[in-house]
This record gives structure tokens, sequence and C-alpha cells, in this order.
């Protein structure tokens, strides 16, 4: 198996269409999924990130979930506002839904929420639950502006999950996944196709991202010039970064899938890859592209 293929991990979050409806190919989602599992789990994928608000997704990976369990299981926390008997009610839902007694973390859904009124009260509950046995790790997901560095040392979780990606440099340009690998914390790379914009052709990107088109035509025009494609660069440029364990990616279709696992599977392209990193905050930031469309 491939080093860097056994860092790749799945998402389940496009699991969450409402069950039974059929994917965008006109596919049964049941069928489509528990496709996409076995070929994640034949793969050799590591992690397997879910989370109750996805929906339906949990009660469809339970239910074709390969057995024995191949995958290191993730779950999210409900949001914070309820309290830490929800929050526990909930992460226990979850792995009966996932048909699991154990999974290997649970990550707290928003780092904001450690800030808020249960934020300690929180915090202690799922260390609990950890020393329960019902989770072997507790983690953080982060976004860049959450000050992931600080969170990491002041609560030194398990893991930390960010995004990154080979537009999205931020936080390996500036040092903070280095610095946190240094903590003996492990970290997860999410968004790596920062909503796919580097797929898109010119006349699809999104009305707010038009000052970017320039930049990203001639990004794409140098990974075809290095014999490169999109997917490979943005998955080379991922799974190579020395401070990522895993890298989460999230699919709709088992085809999907297998492109991204024969992507994986070739060496990473010799591409300038400090050269396409992005410093536009808006663009980095999908949240507020439709507040510039």
């Amino acid at each position: 198996m491939s080093t860097l293929l056994s860092k790749l991990g799945l998402g389940t979050a496009q699991f969450s269409t409402g069950h039974g409806e059929p994917n965008p190919r006109g596919r049964p989602l049941e069928a489509e999924v528990g496709d996409i599992l076995d070929i994640a789990a034949r793969s050799g994928l590591s992690v397997l990130d879910s989370a109750a608000s996805f929906g339906q997704a949990e009660a469809l990976v339970g239910a074709h979930l390969p057995r024995p369990n191949p995958f290191r299981i993730g779950i999210r926390t409900a949001r914070c506002d309820r309290g830490p008997d929800f929050i526990e009610q909930e992460a226990r839902a979850s792995l009966r839904r996932l048909g699991v007694h154990q999974a290997d973390a649970i990550m707290v859904q928003q780092a904001g929420d450690l800030f808020g009124p249960h934020g300690q009260d929180l915090w202690q509950r799922l260390l609990r639950l950890k020393d329960e046995g019902l989770f072997k790790h507790v983690g953080i997901s982060v976004y860049a502006s959450d000050d992931p560095r600080g969170v990491a040392e002041r609560f030194r979780p398990d893991i930390i999950q960010v995004p990154a990606s080979l537009l999205d440099q931020r936080l390996l340009i500036d040092g903070t996944l280095a610095d946190i690998k240094a903590l003996g914390i492990e970290v997860q790379l999410r968004s790596i196709f920062l909503q796919g914009i580097l797929f898109l052709p010119p006349d699809r990107i999104p009305n707010g991202l038009k000052t970017a088109s320039a930049r990203l035509s001639r990004i794409r025009r140098m990974i075809a010039e290095g014999r490169s494609d999109p997917l490979q660069a943005a998955l080379g440029f991922a799974l190579s970064r020395p401070e990522a364990s895993s890298v989460i990616v999230g699919v709709t279709t088992a085809a999907e899938l297998s492109a991204i696992v024969c992507a994986a599977l070739s060496p990473p392209p010799d591409l300038d890859w400090d050269d396409m990193a992005l410093d536009d905050p808006v663009v980095l930031d999908s949240n507020r592209w439709d507040a510039v469309a």
C-alpha cells in the first residue's frame, strides 16, 4: 500500500442527502454509500469522519460499514448550547447509529464552543468519555481564524483538524501546523479542494471570486505545464505534508473516490507549491463568498 494513500481519510458530510434519495448520478444513495465504503476499505483509507449533524449519514454508514470495521472513526459533537448532557447523549447516539461500541475520536465541532458558557464543562465531559473507553482520543475542529496554535496550547487535545490546501497554505506558511505537531498533537487536514474552485473553468467561478479568476487560471496553467492535473496537484500537496497524519476528502459517488485513490497512488507532481498559495482572505473563506457575490 502507498504510504501517502494510507494517510487518506473519508468524510461523510456528502452522505447526508435524505435517506433513500438518489445521488447526482440518479443511483440510490444506499448503494452508492456501500460501494464508497467498500472502495475505501479495500484501498486502505485510514480515517472515517462522521457527525450527527450530517443528517442520515451515520445511519447509512452504520448499515454499510465493513465488518470488522477497518477505519479509525471520528465523530463530531453536537453544538454546545444545550449543555454537556446533550453532547454526551448525542455522542452515544452516534455510536449506536454507526453500530460500534467505541470510536477512535470525538471532535469538538466548533472551537468557539470551548470558549462559551458551557466550554469547560464540555471539555471535561469529553475527557470523561475518553476515560470511560468510548473514545480513544479527543480532538478539536478549527478554522484558521480560531487561532489553532493557541487552542492547541490551551487544551492539548489529541487531534486538531484544520482546513489547508494547495490554495490555502496559511497555517503551513506561518508554522502553525508544525508547532502543533511539535506538541505531540495529531494534525488532520480537511477542505483540501477548497470547495472545488480549482476544478472550475473561469466562466463558472462564483461571482464573488472573479477577482481571483486570473490567479486561478495561472495556477491551473502551472499545473498543466508540470504535466499534472488539479486533482493530482491538490492531493499530492496535502498528502505530502509532513505536518499531517491524515487528509480528509469528501465524495458523492464511488467513481469520485476511485479517481481520488488513483490520483493518490501516483507520485506527487514536481510543482512549485509555494507559488500556488493564495492570500486573499475572501477567496480562502468559502463562508464569505456569498457576501461578495
